[in-house]
C-alpha cells in the first residue's frame, strides 16, 4: 500500500470515527464520544475537531483544565478556529477576562459577521467597564442581526440601534 493510499483510508476512519462520536454525543453518551474522540487523536492527533468536541464534552462534565487543554490543542492545529476560540473564551470569561476578550477578538476577526460572537465580546467588555469597546462590539453584532438588540443591556441599546430607514421615520406604527 502507498503512503497516499494509507494516508487516504487513516482519513476515512477518522472520517467514520467522528461521525460515530457525533452520534454518542446526540445520544447523550457522552463517556462513548469522548473515548471515539480520543481514538481519532491517537489516529491522528492534530485532529481540531476531535480535541474541539472532546473540550465540550469536558466542559459540559465540569473539568475545565481538561477542557481548555483540549480547546488549546484544537487551536494548536488551526488558530483561527472560532468554535474553539468562542468556547474556549466561555470556559474562562470570569475567572481570566482579559484572555477571554483576547480569544473572543480573534474569533470575530475571522468571522465578523458572527452576531453571537459580537454580543458575547460586547457583554464581557461592558462587565468590565470597558464601555466603547463594548459599544462598538455590540453595535457590529446588531448590524450583523437586528434581532440580537434585546439581548444587548438597555444603557447600550439607544446607541446601538439601526437608525429608522426614511420609509419608517415618522410612522406612527
Amino acid at each position: 500500500m502507498t503512503r497516499q493510499s494509507a494516508r487516504g483510508k487513516e482519513t476515512k476512519e477518522t472520517d467514520a470515527l467522528l461521525r460515530t462520536g457525533l452520534q454518542r454525543q446526540a445520544q447523550q453518551d457522552s463517556a462513548g464520544a469522548a473515548e471515539i474522540y480520543r481514538r481519532v487523536l491517537k489516529l491522528d492527533p492534530g485532529n481540531k475537531d476531535a480535541w474541539y468536541r472532546l473540550g465540550l464534552i469536558e466542559q459540559m462534565n465540569g473539568r475545565t483544565e481538561q477542557a481548555r487543554s483540549a480547546y488549546e490543542n484544537a487551536l494548536k492545529t488551526d488558530p483561527a478556529f472560532t468554535s474553539a476560540l468562542y468556547s474556549e473564551a466561555n470556559l474562562v470569561a470570569a475567572t481570566e477576562p482579559d484572555r477571554a476578550i483576547g480569544l473572543l477578538k480573534r474569533a470575530v476577526a475571522t468571522s465578523p459577521k458572527s452576531s453571537v460572537m459580537q454580543l458575547q465580546l460586547g457583554l464581557i467588555l461592558a462587565k468590565y467597564d470597558r464601555d466603547a469597546e463594548a459599544e462598538e462590539a455590540f453595535r457590529r453584532a446588531v448590524a450583523a442581526d437586528h434581532q440580537v438588540l434585546s439581548q444587548v443591556p438597555e444603557s447600550f441599546r439607544d446607541a446601538v440601534s439601526p437608525a429608522p430607514t426614511s420609509s419608517h421615520a415618522g410612522s406612527s406604527r
